[in-house]
């Protein structure tokens, strides 16, 4: 039975992680085509500070709101008039990206960069820090038996941002060589297993030793301690000044034009966001003179989700957990993600 009331941990206004209160709200109602399910397991993104603490406002002011993207669930309802391939009872997760379906964009197979209506399960739309979420039938996606609520809550987003940048947009072959900066982030861990998967020549960077260690377990190939030694150097260094094939990168700022100048000629960045910060210089005679390309990739496609499960299933891709907070810890759970002292990702467990 499906209460009226549920659990989630809520924020009412912009600010620290102090503002996240779990209390008690409306369990959500369903219309046409949506589907209800029961979180068991959500996980922590880096747009879930950013909203929360008013970077930017996706919720619009909309008071109270419910952050998170990814989880792990069971589907326990649909919507009137509505049907799904999924039975009722299914444990499931979700593409996290709610596009309008109606756009050029869209309708020409490209719904992650919907021009009219593109929004986020947790940010623009009310996410899994809840005992409950709806979202559209369509978008859920069944997991395999062998993966956990706690994997599933890892996965979506980090993997989904990953594949995208690596596959889809970043067409990265066999026996290239490729940069992953900052390795104890959810999508740079993605990035090292799906590169090796690919078969290419893995180097990543982070802040600390412990981290690059992990790294390594993951299937890097050679580690880089940028608060040791400039990236950039050392990677021209090991390559004996040819620079690397691709750069995944995320962190912006100064990060992005220190990729650029890591490339090899004919060498491409995919870069996907600015945790650090969306302000970048780069110089541009390393563009033209290398013929180098700064290729953009915005979160994923379902297919993209699809075409890794059966890999999430078969234990090819795994998913990295630091640690798991209840529910009630949102706020702490915030803290530690803002501490940068994770390797993996940060989950939320919900209890019934």
């Amino acid at each position: 039975m499906i209460p009226k009331m549920m659990k989630a941990a809520v924020y009412d206004q912009y600010g620290g992680p102090e503002v996240l209160k779990y209390t008690e709200v409306p369990t959500p109602q369903l219309e046409r085509e949506e589907a209800l399910v029961r979180v068991h397991a959500v996980g922590l993104n880096g747009y879930d500070l950013m909203a929360r603490s008013g970077r930017y406002k996706p919720n619009k002011g909309k008071f109270p709101h419910i952050l998170g993207g990814d989880f792990g669930g069971e589907l326990v309802a649909l919507g009137p008039e509505t049907s799904s391939d999924i039975p009722l009872g299914t444990r499931v997760t979700s593409w996290w990206v709610v596009p309008c379906g109606k756009c050029e964009q869209c309708m020409g197979g490209f719904p992650n960069r919907c021009s009219r209506n593109y929004r986020y399960l947790g940010a623009h739309l009310p996410g899994a820090y809840a005992q409950y979420i709806k979202l559209p039938a369509h978008h859920l996606i069944p997991l395999p038996d062998t993966v956990t609520y706690e994997q599933a809550a890892a996965f979506p987003n980090a993997f989904g941002t990953a594949w995208h940048m690596i596959v889809t947009r970043g067409n990265v072959r066999p026996g290239e060589t490729v940069l992953v900066n900052s390795a104890s982030s959810g999508v740079s861990m993605a990035a090292i297993q799906i590169c090796k998967n690919l078969g290419a020549y893995v180097y990543a960077s982070s802040s600390a030793d412990w981290k690059l260690e992990k790294a390594k377990e993951l299937g890097a190939d050679e580690v880089i301690n940028y608060n040791e030694t400039d990236f950039v150097e050392e990677i021209m260094k090991r390559t004996k000044k040819r620079g690397v094939d691709v750069v995944i990168e995320h962190v912006g700022g100064d990060f992005l034009g220190k990729s650029v100048r890591c490339l090899t000629r004919g060498g491409r960045v995919v870069t996907v966001g600015g945790t650090k910060s969306y302000q970048c210089d780069i110089e541009v005679h390393y563009i033209f003179h290398k013929e180098l390309q700064i290729i953009g990739s915005n979160s994923a496609t379902k297919l993209d989700l699809e075409a890794m499960m059966p890999m999430l299933g078969a234990g090819k891709l795994k998913t990295i957990i630091d640690k798991v907070f209840p529910l009630e810890q949102a706020a702490e759970a915030h803290t530690y993600l803002e501490s940068a002292k994770q390797f993996g990702k940060i989950l939320l467990r919900v209890e019934h």
